[in-house]
């Protein structure tokens, strides 16, 4: 029986729907329209809708659909950084995500100590960090670069030297969005290997991507997200092929 370290158990998430404010000169024209809208203020929209979803341990899913089908509200949900409306959400392992590559570099610490920085927010002792420093530094190919402010960095420099900590430091459940077009193309496959060498390894991964050819690669399940339901769901080369279909 499969040990499940993901699930979603009937989720809703609702957003407002935001109106931009009227200055005072637009309201005072247009008061009779302002008047007639003020019953729709709690207007909203859902995000997800009812969706339950079950995430193996070691298991490669891929999360597919267009901008705004709820993908990234999904990510934020496994992440804990917003919670359900409805439903629950367990997770039952560390995360550690791949989204915005260096989303936790300061600018003005060199790539070193953001290197120990980003290791200690993910769970690492300074000195654990620091035992993987040379092997996080070799795989980002960035060199004497490491010693010099981020600041400097070119983006693939900066995103290379990310990558390379997230994947350096241990990760039980990989969250990935978009991150494997990180640097030059020799870089890519690269970094494609190093996160098939996680996944072979019984990394739990959650793979959001536009990139329908690597998540007929990299995947064992996909699930196709559509106006926040599960649209098709099942082995990848299928639901993938569905989606461009559609």
């Amino acid at each position: 029986m499969s040990e499940f370290v993901v699930e979603l158990d009937h989720v809703w998430k609702e957003y407002p729907l935001q109106r931009d404010r009227p200055g005072f000169k637009e309201y005072f024209v247009n008061i009779h329209k302002f008047m007639k809208r003020k019953g729709e203020e709690n207007s909203h929209f859902y995000a997800l809708r009812d969706l339950t979803l079950k995430i193996a341990r070691g298991e490669c899913v891929g999360i597919i659909g267009e901008n705004g089908a709820g993908k990234s509200t999904l990510l934020s949900l496994m992440l804990g950084t917003i919670f359900p409306s409805r439903g629950d959400v367990k997770v039952m392992d560390r995360v550690t995500p791949l989204l915005e590559l260096g989303g936790g570099f300061h600018p003005d610490m060199t790539g070193r100590e953001n290197v120990i920085l980003n290791g200690v927010l993910l769970g690492f002792t300074k000195g654990d960090v620091l035992k993987k420093m040379s092997s996080i530094i070799d795989f980002s190919e960035i060199g004497e670069f490491v010693d010099l402010p981020v600041r400097t960095y070119s983006s693939g420099m900066y995103l290379r030297l990310a990558f390379s900590v997230a994947i350096h430091t241990d990760p039980k459940i990989l969250i990935i969005d978009e991150v494997l077009s990180v640097g030059d193309e020799r870089f890519q496959r690269k970094s494609k290997e190093a996160m098939l060498n996680l996944i072979k390894g019984g990394v739990t991964t959650i793979f959001v991507s536009h990139q329908m050819v690597a998540v007929k690669e990299i995947c064992n399940r996909a699930i196709w997200l559509d106006g926040g339901e599960i649209k098709a769901e099942g082995e990848p080369e299928k639901v993938v092929d569905e989606y461009l279909r559609h």
